[in-house]
């Protein structure tokens, strides 16, 4: 038995309110169960309760065991003191408020009906992946789909959190912003965090001032990389490192290599070189980038802005002194897609939020253009019957699965609640 199963038993009344008795043998009668806050204090806020003759407005406290008050130390916090009912699972010992007055206690044990103990029993044991996993295939589609909206914003909610720290590292520049976030995503899983490391090494005034120069733009993102620092014959890489130290001098910037970046494990087409250059093609054939993909429109807007390649050096290379087979590197759709997903999406929700207005239709409609992701998550979702069209069902479903199968919080998911009203 949990708390949080207590929380849903008395939130939607799931126990016989007829014949309710403290503690004590006082009738209560119910007439408020009071707001569910989620916040440190009391449970419930606000509850209206009848006990006895007198009816009483205040919060409601829920444990396991009555004793669990005195554990948490909640008579030493003054929070509690407007507690009006004590709802536990099991009455333990009396409770008292700082001034010495009783607490009524309404145990539960005895209200709850077997069959709803054993549903709850049942979404909660393991299964091979989640709880409720031979159970999905029965939620009916209104449900899954209010339910994957809430959960799409709670994801951008969490995603924005890095844009605004970002925002106030740049002092304000969202076109700043936007290149560190897209540094990020380039980088992919192995390479992102050191790609922003260097994205935030360069004031983003020099990248503004140097991208009407390609090689000037490869020169800093690879030479701040440490790719430039060793001794090669190759003429392209001289160049660009002529350029490089020409560029720290002329901005007084330090020479710094934050870190290796990895090759190891990469198919070709995801070297760092090869993403630095397509990043940096990006930034010297669009200019004022973030004013073309601050704003809702087509997703196709979104393709043809970064419809890039790497350099024409990198056609026939994936490293220095090392020559490949002639291919043209261009962003690939599935990739364009990542960037939409995990970077523009993001910050266009987290600049109108800072902007006050209300696109919430734009970015649904917006990702309802663009393929589902693959991932393993995905299939086992779909083996079980829920499968996706688009990336705002698998951004709902990868928020569903981290934040809430994963921690265990089928009682706070629209899934898991509604199988236990069904049943």
């Amino acid at each position: 038995m949990k708390e949080d199963f207590l929380h849903y038993i008395w939130k939607f009344k799931k126990f016989d309110t007829l014949n309710l008795k403290t503690s004590n043998g006082e009738e209560i009668t119910i007439v408020n169960v009071g707001q569910y806050l989620e916040l440190a204090g009391p449970d419930f806020f606000n509850a209206q309760i009848v006990i006895g003759d007198q009816k009483w407005a205040g919060n409601v406290e829920i444990h396991l065991k009555s004793s669990d008050w005195y554990m948490h130390h909640h008579e030493r916090d003054a929070a509690y003191e407007n507690v009006i009912l004590h709802v536990v699972w099991e009455h333990d010992t009396e409770i008292y408020r700082s001034n010495n007055t009783e607490i009524p206690v309404l145990e539960l044990k005895k209200q709850v009906d077997s069959v709803t103990i054993a549903d709850y029993l049942s979404l909660i044991t393991p299964k091979s992946w989640i709880f409720c996993e031979k159970q999905l295939k029965n939620i009916d589609d209104f449900t899954l789909k209010n339910w994957q909206e809430r959960l799409f914003f709670e994801r951008l909610e969490r995603k924005s959190k890095p844009i605004y720290e970002l925002l106030q590292q740049t002092n304000n520049d969202w076109e700043a912003v936007l290149f560190c976030l897209l540094a990020k995503n380039f980088g992919l899983n192995t390479n992102g965090e050191i790609f922003l490391k260097i994205a935030q090494s360069i004031p983003f005034s020099i990248i503004r001032k140097e991208s009407f120069e390609i090689e000037n733009l490869e020169a800093l993102l690879l030479g701040n990389t440490g790719l430039l620092d060793s001794v090669k014959e190759d003429i392209y890489f001289k160049d660009l490192k002529f350029r490089y130290f020409y560029l720290l001098h002329k901005y007084q910037l330090e020479n710094r290599i934050i870190e290796p970046v990895q090759f190891f494990k990469h198919r070709p087409d995801n070297f760092p070189t090869i993403r630095l250059s397509q990043l940096a093609n990006l930034y010297y054939s669009q200019k004022n980038l973030f004013s073309k993909i601050s704003t809702s429109g087509p997703v196709q807007n979104i393709y043809e802005a970064f419809d890039v390649s790497a350099s024409n050096y990198w056609q026939n290379h994936y490293q220095f002194d090392k020559e490949s087979p002639k291919k043209k590197k261009k962003l690939s759709k599935s990739f364009i897609d990542l960037i939409i997903i995990n970077t523009i999406i993001p910050l266009q929700f987290a600049y109108a939020k800072s902007q006050g207005k209300e696109i919430s239709e734009d970015l649904i409609q917006l990702l309802n253009e663009v393929a589902p992701e693959k991932n393993a998550i995905m299939d086992k979702f779909s083996s079980f019957g829920i499968k996706s069209k688009n990336a705002f069902e698998t951004q709902s479903l990868l928020q569903l699965k981290n934040e809430y199968c994963n921690k265990s919080r089928c009682l706070e998911c629209g899934i898991g609640m509604e199988l236990l009203k069904k049943s």
